[in-house]
């Protein structure tokens, strides 16, 4: 399917991230954001996420990627200051990581038509993605990532043994 691109990013808490290798999950489910409107295609997400999260244990793991133009670094720390205050739960600005890069070069790094909607990605620590979902929560799509994820981990547990 591709493979996810080498970001450095920072998340909400100030911790730094060179992606995917830092990603905490063996698999990680990234809600990829292009538009501010985007959150509640994110937020639709969430609850199945969190679930899964639970599900597998250390296994998988999330994180929200806020997606904006590159920036000088007075606006990212104005605009990550912002994010956080408005963010009180310490888990969930951990879990978003903001990029701050050219976004057409990354789409298409990714192989992302357009901005229309949220993107969804499973994503090793390798940069491997194991499957690709766009838009608000569906059954549907939630039925598919299940999948995906059971179907690594699997190959996970194969490979262990």
């Amino acid at each position: 399917m591709g493979r996810f691109p080498v970001v450095q990013a920072s998340n909400l808490d100030k911790r730094e991230f060179e992606l995917p290798r830092d990603l905490e999950g063996r698999l990680n489910v990234l809600l990829i954001a292009f538009q501010r409107w985007h959150q509640a295609e994110v937020d639709s997400w969430l609850p199945m996420v969190r679930q899964l999260v639970q599900q597998y244990g250390e296994t998988v793991n999330y994180y929200e990627l806020p997606t904006i133009f590159e920036a000088n670094r007075l606006f990212r720390w104005w605009l990550d200051g912002v994010m956080r205050a408005a963010i009180p739960d310490a888990d969930a600005r951990h879990r978003t990581i903001t990029l701050y890069l050219d976004k057409a070069t990354f789409r298409q790094e990714l192989g992302l038509q357009d901005e229309t909607h949220i993107h969804v990605l499973v994503v090793d620590q390798g940069g491997q993605i194991w499957w690709q979902g766009q838009g608000a929560y569906t059954n549907e799509a939630g039925t598919a990532l299940e999948a995906a994820l059971a179907s690594r981990f699997e190959a996970l547990s194969e490979d262990d043994a």
